[in-house]
């Protein structure tokens, strides 16, 4: 699907609905770059809406076009792989910040700079999902979201969550 033509059905959506921008995947761009007028088209898409999505690509060339999207309504949430960089990207003020965790992690906790991590409710509770929590879909949250490693990797992606290399 072209990307108007994507970005077109997202403005084709009801007012407030939520949705959330890939599964996998990230933001429009070649490698680390984001495109500018992709996620433009993208956040003027959404307007109306709640969508909301995740991001590996903050690298400080990309923090203006992520603090922008988050400012216009959609909700980028910053990537980290470890607690300690999840204080480092909540410390660029781009947008919220969400963060991998080893595998037996169950209980809410903080990073080393004291900021309060809250597991996804939808890794903890049955019946909970995206749609129903929206807690990711919040911008101007006070917590970061943790999401356990799982899944047939959770093994490799907790060890990178610890701070270890694949």
């Amino acid at each position: 699907m072209a990307w108007s033509d994507f970005c077109a059905s997202i403005a084709a959506l009801p007012e407030g609905t939520l949705w959330r921008h890939n599964q996998s995947g990230d933001l429009p761009g070649e490698g680390e770059r984001i495109d500018a007028g992709e996620l433009l088209a993208l956040v003027e898409a959404n307007k109306g809406r709640r969508g909301f999505t995740y991001t590996h690509k903050h690298r400080a060339e990309n923090l203006h076009l992520i603090r922008s999207a988050n400012a216009l309504g959609f909700t980028v949430n910053l990537s980290a792989n470890t607690i300690e960089h999840a204080d480092a990207l909540a410390e660029t003020g781009a947008g919220p910040v969400c963060v991998i965790l080893p595998q037996d992690t169950k209980a809410n906790t903080q990073t080393p700079a004291g900021r309060k991590v809250v597991i996804c409710p939808a890794t903890q509770r049955e019946g909970v999902s995206c749609a129903t929590c929206r807690l990711c879909s919040r911008a101007e949250r006070s917590c970061i979201v943790g999401f356990p490693a799982h899944g047939i990797a959770k093994r490799a992606v907790s060890t990178v969550a610890q701070g270890g290399a694949l």
